[in-house]
């Protein structure tokens, strides 16, 4: 699959093209400018039920790897039947997350966290790995690009100074020259001190490239998603039903007006990006499964994928994907699947942190709210 990555048309036209963000361009109808109805419950099809989670029982009888934690694997109803891409109604963007469908995978090890700032240096420190959003395009590679926007750089959440249309994100994604995973929002940016926060400004290469470094490999999305929903059964978030039992925040998620200067309250206790493990974990044991930042999986998407597994009727056994990616919206961008929505994800707009949901991302797209967790085999 080759293409141009979205970080060169970026260059070409000083814009963002693709990130997990994409889908609205062509699937999410054109908001209202009225206030729209918003409420904590989204609207659910009655279509199709979820079936229990079946753990498998078998142990492994060695000792779990540092930081990570056992996944037992099973047969679980995979997918999700809400109908709102948010909680304020906007309608039908989760439809290629149906329908629900039976899979089994085997049982796995899981990074507890997603993957930090120190364990990436590490990473680059023991191989001399220099990531996608450090690499400078050549002329030789895009003879018509102007030498001066021949720059490295990756996309940066850029607040708007007031509200504006949410049907065009590239009002608030701006390519950032020298952004990359050691400068996550640019040149004048650092991982000083943030060395327990996640890394991001990593393409699904780089975080392939970590993953196998480090004797593990990035999670099928089947896998992902088993792993999210903690042995619970069909339910929206990894902690359960409400998204704030007891009226407290479990996830680095955005409160307020979206996407202003200033426009996230911080209601979680956290503006932008977390430090790891600051939420209590899911059953399971992980820690920010949902928000904080979203993460790569190893599966292609296509809109339909769902639809072809369910066809069969049968439990799907430790699914891997399509065999190539393919998004009506970009048909020529390959794109991967993304789990677990963002610090970025809010009611007004994405509310991709239920576990059920499904994000997906140019393969070649770093930008400041994309990180990753490893998985290994038992």
């Amino acid at each position: 699959m080759k293409t141009k990555p979205y970080w060169i048309f970026a260059l070409l036209t000083i814009s963002v093209i693709s990130i997990a963000y994409s889908f609205t361009k062509t699937i999410i109808p054109k908001p209202k400018s009225a206030a729209m109805e918003c409420s904590e419950t989204p609207h659910i099809s009655a279509e199709s039920l979820f079936k229990p989670t079946i753990e498998n029982k078998n142990k492994p009888t060695g000792k779990t790897p540092k930081g990570m934690a056992w996944i037992p694997g099973g047969e679980f109803s995979m997918g999700s039947n809400v109908e709102d891409e948010s909680l304020c109604s906007i309608k039908g963007v989760t439809k290629d997350a149906s329908p629900i469908h039976r899979v089994y995978v085997d049982g796995f090890y899981m990074d507890k966290t997603e993957v930090t700032n120190e364990q990436f240096e590490a990473f680059v420190k023991a191989t001399g790995y220099v990531t996608l959003a450090e690499k400078a395009p050549t002329h030789e590679e895009y003879p018509d690009a102007p030498l001066e926007n021949l720059i490295a750089g990756s996309a940066v959440f850029t607040p708007t100074p007031a509200k504006v249309d949410l049907n065009n994100y590239m009002q608030w994604w701006t390519y950032v020259k020298g952004a990359d995973w050691r400068h996550p929002e640019g040149a004048g940016s650092s991982i000083k001190g943030r060395e327990k926060y996640p890394v991001v400004q990593v393409s699904y290469a780089d975080a392939a490239a970590y993953a196998k470094w480090a004797g593990k490999r990035l999670p099928t999305e089947a896998e992902w998603e088993f792993a999210a929903r903690g042995g619970k059964t069909g339910e929206l978030y990894a902690w359960g039903n409400t998204l704030k039992p007891k009226g407290k925040f479990q996830a680095n998620i955005y409160q307020g007006n979206f996407p202003i200067e200033k426009g996230d309250k911080g209601e979680d206790g956290f503006i932008g990006i977390a430090p790891t493990a600051q939420f209590e974990p899911n059953g399971y044991g992980l820690y920010d499964i949902g928000g904080n930042v979203w993460e790569w999986t190893n599966d292609w998407y296509t809109t339909d994928y769902y639809s072809i597994l369910s066809e069969s009727g049968q439990t799907i056994k430790n699914p891997q994907g399509p065999e190539k990616s393919y998004d009506p919206a970009e048909p020529d961008l390959p794109k991967k699947v993304q789990r677990g929505g963002s610090f970025l994800c809010t009611d007004q707009y994405c509310t991709r942190y239920m576990v059920g949901t499904r994000g997906k991302g140019d393969y070649q797209s770093p930008a400041n709210h994309i990180g990753f967790r490893c998985v290994q085999s038992n």
